[in-house]
């Protein structure tokens, strides 16, 4: 019988084994060669593509909110869509990594620790703030509340550090050096998420 790619895939207890607990030292990083880099920075490339798209939103959302001004001649109604839109995108993503990605992370990689994890803390702190500002916005669409910089401005300020720092923390956490720590070329090329 043919094995399926689901069978191959890091997500089932076969293919990553762990061979660390994520409370152990990681080893030390080897010498990568360009090749090897490229396939050990692969998650990290793939995640900072879609974490630019996330701040692109929030940079276009905080420009109104502090300036008062729309980018690229947008309609309030396309600036609050635009809202809507990266709340419900980000809520996705952070739902198929703690989902998918995570897990399997975790065997190895205290950050991604559904528990005790940095990041997992971030996104907790991340979608607390959300929450608000998708209320808001999600007001402003239905007309029951009017589009203010100043309003919006207080429901992104809270909690932007955070998303910012997380951001960027969580593509150098799956950057090659580090993923060389903790796994094996072949384990990583079998991460296809």
């Amino acid at each position: 019988m043919a094995s399926s790619a689901a069978d191959k895939s890091p997500s089932s207890d076969a293919a990553v084994s762990v061979t660390q607990s994520p409370d152990a030292e990681p080893k030390p990083a080897p010498k990568l060669s360009d090749h090897d880099f490229k396939i050990y920075n692969q998650l990290a490339v793939r995640m900072d593509y879609f974490h630019e798209n996330f701040r692109r939103t929030w940079n276009l959302l905080w420009t109104y909110a502090t300036t008062g001004k729309r980018q690229g001649g947008l309609s309030l109604a396309q600036l609050v869509r635009a809202g809507l839109e990266f709340g419900e995108h980000l809520t996705l993503h952070h739902g198929i990594e703690e989902r998918h990605m995570f897990p399997v992370l975790a065997r190895r990689m205290p950050a991604f620790d559904r528990r005790r994890g940095e990041l997992v803390k971030q996104h907790a702190a991340i979608h607390a703030g959300l929450e608000g500002l998708q209320a808001y916005l999600e007001a402003t669409r239905r007309g029951d509340e009017v589009l203010e910089a100043g309003a919006l401005k207080e429901r992104m300020e809270s909690w932007g550090t955070v998303l910012w720092e997380h951001l960027d923390e969580e593509v150098r956490t799956l950057g090659a050096e580090n993923m060389a720590k903790y796994w094996t070329k072949e384990e990583v090329m079998t991460m296809r998420w």
